[in-house]
């Protein structure tokens, strides 16, 4: 860790806009945090600092949903593969070996979900290929999570294709970050990257998380989601680039 891991004015402007674009759009809060962290610090230590405020916002959107059983019941088996591939995973982002890959491989993330947004490609997947479809979509965002702290690709393309309702789709999004933030806490801790500071950090980056949702709510009634959206795709391909500049340069 560094010696000033929490420079309290940089990050709490960070975790105050990701909590804005969750609070509109209903996701991005660990994309966006993890993304302007690793302007400032190893994806390791912004992965351990964005914990307890994904794991707060993302259990509120879960349980505020209708259908938490059945959900779970559907999508149990891409759950198990999110937690394998994570803890599989997650001895790449906790290593600190190359750390300039491991910042290009975040931009890389960032940008394929970017570019996945906006394109907003039609998928679908048939009931019937959800058994194994599943479980290697969860391993393959577990793979993504455990290297770059980045846990929506290819779950949020993925649970977008099955054709849930919106209030499903919203609920089945928090269970899924949900089980990717715990997945790799335990990741972080096995090996040793998740130490008493850095929970402390992570519990004052809260604050800021929780405010910038409150802020994201009321601008979603008077800024045009799409508008927006398109805003915050745009902004994710900017940043992307940046970082997998500086990690290959």
């Amino acid at each position: 860790m560094t010696d000033s891991f929490f420079p309290h004015l940089p990050i709490a402007a960070v975790f105050l806009l990701a909590g804005m674009v969750k609070g509109v759009i209903g996701l991005g809060l660990p994309t966006v945090a993890m993304g302007l962290l690793g302007l400032l610090m190893s994806p390791a230590e912004a992965a351990a600092l964005l914990l307890v405020p994904s794991l707060v916002t993302n259990v509120w959107q879960l349980l505020a949903g209708p259908r938490f059983g059945a959900l779970l019941r559907r999508l149990w088996g891409m759950k198990l593969g999110v937690c394998a591939g994570t803890w599989a995973g997650s001895g790449l982002i906790a290593g600190g070996v190359a750390t300039h890959l491991a910042t290009a491989a975040l931009g890389a993330a960032l940008l394929l979900y970017a570019v996945t947004g906006v394109a907003k490609p039609r998928l679908r997947v048939p009931p019937g290929a959800e058994r194994w479809a599943g479980p290697v979509a969860g391993a393959a965002t577990g793979l993504v999570t455990g290297a770059t702290g980045v846990f929506v690709v290819p779950a949020v393309p993925y649970l977008g294709a099955l054709g849930l309702g919106r209030d499903d789709l919203v609920q089945a999004l928090g269970l899924s970050f949900t089980v990717s933030t715990l997945a790799l806490a335990a990741g972080l801790a096995w090996h040793g990257a998740l130490p008493m500071q850095a929970a402390g950090a992570s519990l004052l980056a809260l604050a800021p998380a929780l405010a910038g949702m409150a802020l994201g709510g009321w601008l979603r009634a008077r800024v045009r989601p799409e508008t927006f959206r398109v805003c915050f795709f745009l902004g994710l391909l900017a940043l992307g680039a940046e970082l997998v500049w500086r990690g290959l340069a």
